[in-house]
């Protein structure tokens, strides 16, 4: 596994991102471990975070100028410091997120920050997927602007799992709507990060099983 990996799943476990036991999905599926975005609670974890969405972004985008989407409420911080990390590398991309209530006063509104204009292209940045779900609710948000594409989504987590059909749900978002999906680690990352620490053993069996009913062809 590649060094940054390993630092990015060491720093996910020591915030309280990464979490193991049982959950809930989005999805609703019942899952052994838990990548939860709002854990992340101070300046220098939310510093950092932001360094590895625009390591990520730069390996499979380059300089290319996008504008960054995050999904309220956990993509809002993500696509705020996915943006401050890329402008200390030399570019400076805008973003903006969403209301979940439209506003009716004001400037109103569903979207705070800068609106992409026809023509631009958008990036989403999100903490997982796991069947698809919040991309999908993101697209039907998105919908409302004009001519604006989608043009790829940047996650922390690949869960290798199997969308609303067989396919790995990550194919499915790609099938469906174009655009790639890229994760900074996979799940079979984590679990070799775990298997390095026999106190996770029962951790690790738990995953494999997991994947073994829910895990994409």
């Amino acid at each position: 596994m590649e060094s940054y990996k390993r630092e990015f799943i060491s720093f996910l476990e020591n915030a309280g991102v990464l979490k193991f036991g049982d959950f809930t999905a989005k999805s609703g599926r019942k899952i052994p471990y838990f990548i939860n975005a709002g854990m992340i609670k101070t300046g220098d974890e939310i510093a950092k975070l932001g360094e590895f969405y625009a390591r990520a972004y730069q390996e499979k985008l380059g300089k290319r100028p996008t504008v960054l989407y995050g999904p309220a409420y956990k993509g809002i911080s993500i696509a705020v410091s996915a943006a401050v990390a890329l402008s200390k590398e030399g570019l400076n991309v805008p973003f903006f997120f969403n209301r979940k209530e439209a506003k009716d006063h004001g400037e109103g509104g569903v979207f705070v920050g800068y609106v992409p204009q026809p023509g631009e292209e958008v990036v989403i940045v999100e903490d997982v997927i796991t069947a698809g779900t919040a991309i999908r609710e993101s697209m039907g948000i998105l919908s409302h602007l004009e001519r604006v594409k989608v043009v790829a989504t940047f996650i922390m987590v690949d869960r290798k799992e199997r969308g609303q059909g067989e396919k790995l749900a990550m194919q499915e978002v790609e099938d469906e709507f174009g655009f790639p999906v890229y994760s900074v680690v996979d799940v079979y990352d984590i679990i070799e990060y775990l298997e390095e620490k026999p106190e996770h053993a029962e951790n690790v069996a738990r995953i494999r099983n997991y994947l073994a009913v829910n895990g994409g062809k």
